[in-house]
């Protein structure tokens, strides 16, 4: 045995980076937040750096430059935590995309938990999925005032740009580097990694689409500032622990917005300064504002402020008791800086809130629907999935974010009431047993329709033990990364340690377990499927209601008398909630997709036809519909059922999708062509971020 071998490693690697950018550590008042050092997980790393998840490949096509990779298994770096923050130096730029990317990798294990995966490269033309091992991130890949993640590459390409304005904050010629900006790091990754849990959020399929993955990644960046402490306390103090103030923990990328001429930050949650009076304002809700957006940085800012208000609602309510200690019981600070060791607690407390709603936002995105999320389908998502965790809320986050998203006029299609009960996705049993007894079959009393529900129920519970008795199954389960979760302290800021499964093998084994999950819903069940929202066959929509024949669609796709339909993607989610107990369960996701025509005339033409169509006719656009499941792998019990608006025969969800890409909701210009370019894109963040 090499004496290496009895070395333990440490559990962590500190690296020094920009705590915003490169701007921040250039203030003289702010020199002693704008560089931090901060703890990523151990791995094993080749320079590039390349481990288990990324790999960094700095080459400069403009400059048509290949900068040496940063080695940081050096000593004299392990030393000093790494190379020290530095515009000029390509080894710190790889050093710094390389922590802020693992830091955005963490958080999202930790609230999802489980190993995170990258989307797999899909062959263009068929269904064989590729695995991806690591994401590749060039630090310096466009010369462009733009940074992108790419599906199609699998990659997150940096640009940087010179600066041509000339005032306080920028001097012309000098270099802007996106790849310094943490708040643009944290924003790619996060794309990068909803897209491995979501492909099919990448076709805007109504405004909201693209507007989510855009607000999704600024508020993972947002919240992540709250994990610094030293910036952290030093902002607490300066607004003298009031959060509603002007400060940087409610800006995003302030050099890249001050470059490029924006008059300040990239975007900001809290508000804005007036470009006429240079006075800061504070945001206030406005419950029409998404009737007036239509821009996806500008709908998903919405959707940012929502969330942003919710945590201050918290904030406020947790650290009140402070505020009247520090008061003497008036609640009004007096003039002049606050005690330090008053910021430290309100520090605390803001950084527990943080991490808690940050926790909350990244392990709803497993309870959303597998296409055309909305805002509204967001909301429902952070609910069900903190109720599920933490059946009881003392500290009010349910309550808060849908007060705020209220505010914001933000909320589900077609609901009837607002409070947190009613918009927790139901189980299968409860939509069955809706199913059954709202369409009621011809000349059957309550005798009946109980007696078919619970055949219906036996049924399903046959088919749970179909699959509990699958001996790939049982392997299955059994191999999947279940200890994430008890490594994962129940604490709202400890660090989860990175897990050293086979990510490969547990990529295989979910996809051999979507072949199991496929054929048990290819069985014959179909008051079961249509409770899903998934539609099989003509006979089946006589369940939904029995005085209206259905007619076949010839533009769904179909294998024989059935449409088709695809088991997308099946997950593990290993949790600890508040009380300290652990839940296991399945994410499945069920697709079915339909061609869909920009000519109303001829998508009536197309329907109405008796020729089955062939394969590769793929039509303008697709219509999706389906579900996701949360399933007990153990009792194999559907918990909730997470449907989208329509089934794949709903001709008005079909014109819904319809109207939106021809109706400029895209782009202006050409709406034709836009939509068959947005939906056809291998590159939509490119498009989104230019």
């Amino acid at each position: 045995m090499d004496n290496k071998d009895l070395i333990q490693k440490p559990l962590s690697r500190r690296l020094r980076i920009f705590s915003f950018d490169p701007s921040i550590a250039a203030r003289f008042d702010l020199a002693g937040i704008g560089e931090i050092s901060i703890s990523v997980p151990w791995e094993d790393l080749q320079p590039g750096p390349v481990g288990e998840y990324i790999e960094v490949v700095d080459i400069d096509p403009a400059s048509e430059v290949i900068y040496a990779p940063v080695d940081l298994n050096d000593t004299w770096l392990l030393a000093q935590d790494g190379h020290a923050p530095s515009e000029g130096n390509p080894q710190f730029h790889q050093q710094m995309v390389y922590a802020v990317a693992m830091t955005t990798i963490g958080h999202f294990q930790q609230a999802l938990g489980r190993t995170a995966l990258w989307s797999p490269h899909r062959e263009p033309t068929g269904p064989k999925k590729y695995f991806v091992r690591r994401l590749r991130i060039y630090p310096h890949a466009l010369r462009d005032r733009n940074a992108y993640y790419s599906p199609d590459k699998k990659a997150l390409l940096f640009g940087y740009f010179p600066v041509g304005r000339k005032d306080k904050d920028n001097t012309p010629g000098t270099l802007v580097h996106t790849c310094l900006s943490h708040d643009i790091i944290a924003h790619e990754t996060t794309h990068a990694l909803l897209d491995g849990v979501h492909p099919r959020f990448n076709e805007p399929v109504n405004p909201d689409v693209f507007a989510f993955h855009e607000a999704f990644a600024d508020i993972v960046a947002l919240f992540q500032h709250f994990s610094y402490p030293t910036a952290l306390r030093d902002q607490i103090a300066r607004t003298r622990g009031d959060l509603e103030a002007e400060s940087l923990l409610g800006q995003l990328a302030q050099q890249f917005g001050l470059a490029s001429g924006r008059g300040g930050s990239l975007r900001d949650a809290l508000g804005t300064r007036d470009p006429k009076t240079n006075v800061w304002r504070p945001t206030e809700p406005d419950v029409r504002a998404l009737e007036k957006t239509a821009e996806p940085h500008a709908r998903g800012a919405i959707l940012v402020a929502a969330v942003f208000r919710a945590f201050l609602t918290v904030y406020k309510s947790r650290s009140r008791d402070l505020l009247r200690i520090a008061s003497e019981g008036t609640g009004v600070l007096r003039a002049g800086d606050i005690h330090p060791d008053l910021a430290a607690r309100l520090a605390e407390e803001a950084a527990r809130c943080a991490a808690y709603v940050l926790q909350m936002c990244i392990r709803a995105i497993d309870y959303c629907p597998p296409v055309g999320i909305t805002f509204g389908d967001y909301l429902r998502a952070l609910v069900t999935a903190d109720t599920d965790l933490n059946p009881e809320d003392p500290l009010g986050y349910r309550l808060a974010f849908v007060e705020s998203f209220r505010a914001w006029g933000i909320h589900p299609r077609g609901m009837r009431s607002m409070s947190v009960e009613s918009l927790l996705w139901p189980s299968a049993k409860d939509l069955i047993t809706e199913l059954i007894f709202s369409n009621p079959l011809k000349d059957e009393d309550s005798k009946d329709r109980i007696a078919r529900l619970n055949q219906a129920l036996q049924s399903m519970n046959a088919k749970y033990e179909s699959v509990r008795s699958d001996e790939r199954w049982n392997q299955k389960t059994s191999d999947q990364d279940m200890s994430l979760a008890a490594r994962t302290a129940p604490a709202d800021l400890e660090p989860v340690h990175f897990d050293d499964t086979d990510r490969y093998k547990i990529w295989r084994d979910a996809e051999e377990m979507s072949q199991i999950f496929w054929k048990w819903f290819d069985d014959d069940s179909q008051v079961l499927a249509h409770a899903l929202g998934i539609v099989r066959n003509n006979n089946a929509s006589l369940i939904r209601s029995a005085n209206v024949t259905p007619q076949r669609k010839p533009t769904v796709y179909q294998d024989g008398n059935d449409y088709k339909f695809e088991v997308h993607s099946v997950r593990t989610a290993n949790r600890r909630g508040r009380q300290g107990w652990t839940t296991s369960e399945l994410v499945v996701e069920i697709t079915q997709r339909r061609r869909g025509y920009l000519d109303e005339a001829k998508q009536h033409e197309k329907d109405a036809s008796s020729t089955p169509i062939p394969d590769k006719e793929r039509g303008d656009f697709y219509y999706r519909s389906g579900c996701t499941l949360l399933i007990n792998p153990r009792t194999m019990e559907i918990r909730r059922v997470i449907r989208t608006a329509g089934t794949i025969d709903d001709d008005q969800e079909l014109a819904r999708v319809r109207n939106f890409l021809t109706g400029g909701g895209l782009e202006p210009g050409n709406a034709f062509e836009m939509a068959r370019n947005a939906m056809r894109a291998r590159e939509p963040f490119a498009m989104l971020h230019r």
